[in-house]
């Protein structure tokens, strides 16, 4: 049975209260912007798989 995903939602909060948070703000940020990528790489290959069989 095939999977669609129509939408995906992410929600993220970020707080700048320092100038010493926004460092660990940008380390989050590449942290996050990695999973973002990794995922959307899955979801493509998983679509690839689909397409083959």
């Amino acid at each position: 049975m095939p999977i669609e995903i129509k939408e995906l939602h992410i929600k993220i909060n970020v707080d700048e209260k320092t100038a010493a948070t926004t460092t660990a703000t940008s380390v989050d940020e590449a942290k996050i912007m990695r999973a973002v990528s990794e995922s959307v790489e899955q979801v493509v290959n998983i679509q690839q798989r689909k397409k083959e069989r």
